[in-house]
């Protein structure tokens, strides 16, 4: 882990309405994303004005702090805080989230599936455009 990010992370965990808001955290290529319990506790515009916060968006019950590519050790001091959540508490599984529609779990499904083969994607790409020229 990078203690590095550890300030950033305690900063982001506070601007969302701290740790006891927080059901659960996890993150993509360049974001962090939260499922929160109130979303009213969140300051998103104080989360928009931070140094290291690129933006702040919020999707489909999810809210999304945009970190860009170090996000991975953000996550990791931010998931250090929050420490691990049992299924009742975080309400288990979507139970305490809002309702979704089945389009949204098809792409989610989707996306998620896709999204690990990316980078082997593009840099299979890159090596096809070398070796075409």
């Amino acid at each position: 882990m990078s203690k590095e990010y550890e300030g950033l992370a305690r900063e982001i965990l506070n601007k969302v309405g701290g740790k006891e808001n927080v059901l659960d955290v996890y993150h993509c290529q360049t974001r962090l994303r939260f499922r929160l319990a109130e979303e009213g506790k969140a300051d998103q515009a104080g989360l928009d004005s931070m140094d290291g916060v690129a933006e702040v968006l919020i999707s489909g019950g999810v809210f999304q702090v945009v970190i860009g590519t170090h996000v991975k050790y953000v996550f990791e001091e931010i998931d250090r805080l929050v420490g691990p959540k049992k299924a009742e508490e975080s309400g288990g599984g979507n139970q305490g989230g809002p309702k979704r529609n089945p389009a949204e779990v098809v792409i989610d499904f989707v996306s998620g599936t896709f999204q690990p083969i990316i980078p082997a994607l593009s840099g299979a790409g890159m090596v096809k455009a070398l070796l075409a020229l």
